[in-house]
């Protein structure tokens, strides 16, 4: 098509470096993952940096936002909550602000996206049975403006929950565009 042009994968990264991490940032965000309880001190002497140096990057992390909490990761098996499973709700029109409402009242709703395609919500659901998933489903049922429900159930997790690999990659990507610039100026 003439005219037209590639946009490359740099064009669509943050053209500021507010969001940038570097790879002592990597560093540190792999370190707490593998210790979420070690100490500012424990995290310098494991990174070669001094101990301000750590408090000062874990602070700017925190402010931006890129860690957003310390609590423990639980395991909901562990809790006797062996079923999970994922629903996704159609909502009925000006109903959504009720149905959101009415989810987090839900003990056993984990999270709950909105999404794009056939439903709007997709919501993360943990059960004891398959008996009590169906308790859990009629209880979110309960609210008006539920108009169809999809449920699937998860038969295991071969990828569970994971960010390093986007730190990581965050990290290549904020590299290379520095020294893009660097080079270029």
């Amino acid at each position: 098509m003439p005219g037209a042009r590639l946009i490359t994968l740099s064009e669509t990264l943050p053209s500021t470096l507010d969001n940038v991490i570097d790879d002592l940032d990597r560093r540190l965000l792999e370190a707490l993952t593998a210790s979420p309880r070690a100490g500012v001190l424990t995290l310098a002497r494991e990174l070669d940096v001094a101990r301000g140096t750590v408090q000062a990057r874990l602070d700017k992390l925190v402010a931006r936002g890129v860690v957003t909490g310390f609590g423990p990761d639980v395991d909901l098996d562990a809790l006797g909550y062996t079923v999970h499973a994922f629903v996704t709700l159609e909502i009925a029109q000006g109903r959504l602000d009720d149905v959101i409402d009415h989810l987090r009242e839900i003990p056993e709703v984990i999270e709950v996206h909105m999404v794009t395609g056939v439903g709007d919500l997709l919501c993360r659901l943990a059960a004891r049975t398959n008996e009590h998933l169906g308790a859990v489903l009629a209880h979110v049922l309960e609210v008006p403006g539920i108009s169809r429900t999809t449920t699937v159930l998860s038969l295991s997790t071969p990828v569970a929950r994971r960010v390093l690999p986007v730190v990581a990659k965050a990290a290549r990507e904020a590299g290379s565009q520095t020294t893009v610039r660097a080079t270029a100026t």
